[in-house]
């Protein structure tokens, strides 16, 4: 999630849509922001994450996507680590709507002002449900109006939803997978 400018030059939305980014990155007024990506615990989590949504897609009636784009005002434009949005949701190439879910994933680059930051813009598009995770401290957060809430329960859930994510058992993959790999 942590993320920097690049360059000191304006750029108009029009070449921000027409530019590919490797990887993507945002944008926010006329500035194009980095995010930072490629570390083993942010790419697990995001696809081991996307993976649950795509596999709970009939029960939980929604579907997940990684580092989809989506416009939250005419000039800004944001790419969450994951999202999932109910079935039925347009399916649009930039999205224009609010996904039901968020998902960012910490870099140790980020900040939690960044992180609140992010949260702030998201539930001003109109995203309820905005979860921030952090691998290293080992801990997820709600976004809501009033900042990050850490999660007691140790589920992240919607209400009135089948969708329901244990925080534990996405650390205890984390920590399988790197036992493995240390163990060759």
């Amino acid at each position: 999630m942590a993320t920097q400018s690049i360059g000191d030059r304006f750029i108009p939305v029009e070449e921000y849509l027409s530019t590919g980014y490797e990887p993507d990155r945002e944008y926010e007024d006329g500035v194009i922001v980095e995010r930072n990506l490629g570390e083993f615990e942010h790419s697990f989590l995001q696809i081991f994450l996307g993976t649950i949504f795509t596999n709970n897609m009939d029960h939980w009636g929604v579907f997940g996507l990684t580092e989809q784009r989506v416009q939250i005002t005419p000039r800004h434009f944001l790419v969450p680590d994951v999202c999932a949005l109910r079935l039925g949701a347009p399916t649009e190439d930039i999205l224009t709507h609010p996904p039901l879910i968020v998902i960012e994933i910490m870099s140790p680059e980020d900040t939690m002002r960044r992180a609140k930051k992010k949260v702030a813009q998201y539930l001003q598009f109109g995203i309820e449900h905005i979860w921030v995770i952090d691998p290293h401290a080992r801990v997820a957060y709600r976004g809501t109006a009033s900042g990050l809430e850490l999660v007691p329960s140790g589920e992240l859930s919607v209400p009135g939803t089948p969708i329901a994510i244990r925080i534990a058992e996405l650390f205890e993959k984390l920590d399988r997978i790197r036992a493995t790999g240390a163990n060759r």
